[in-house]
């Protein structure tokens, strides 16, 4: 079993920064893709930025050039610095992660964080 516990959240004003962390603890031999998503309230969850254990990134459209996503594969933990945050970035943010298992990969979730952006 994997858990995943994300930290970082709160409340910012518009234009602040923020940083989120979720590390991976559990029977775990590697990881694959890392990623954070959120959802805003009555919206779908979308998809932030993932990150590959080897690195290659794909981040979202609407925070390109604003946040960035990084992951250190010795701490199993994921990162993502959010800059210039804007109202509509407010949102729970999930971090996921992809484990190989044998012959499948399985995904798990955290719990989410808030993050609060006011203007």
């Amino acid at each position: 079993q994997v858990q995943l516990v994300e930290s970082g959240g709160g409340l910012v004003q518009a234009g602040g920064s923020l940083r989120l962390s979720c590390a991976a603890s559990g029977s775990i031999f590697s990881i694959n893709a890392m990623g954070w998503y959120r959802q805003a309230p009555g919206k779908q969850r979308e998809l932030v930025a993932t990150i590959t254990r080897g690195g290659t990134t794909n981040i979202a459209d609407s925070v390109k050039g604003r946040f960035t996503i990084a992951r250190d594969n010795a701490k199993n933990t994921v990162y993502l610095q959010m800059n210039s945050l804007k109202p509509e970035d407010t949102a729970v943010y999930y971090c996921r992660a992809r484990v190989p298992e044998g012959r499948y990969e399985y995904q798990y979730w955290g719990q989410g964080t808030q993050v609060t952006v006011s203007s």
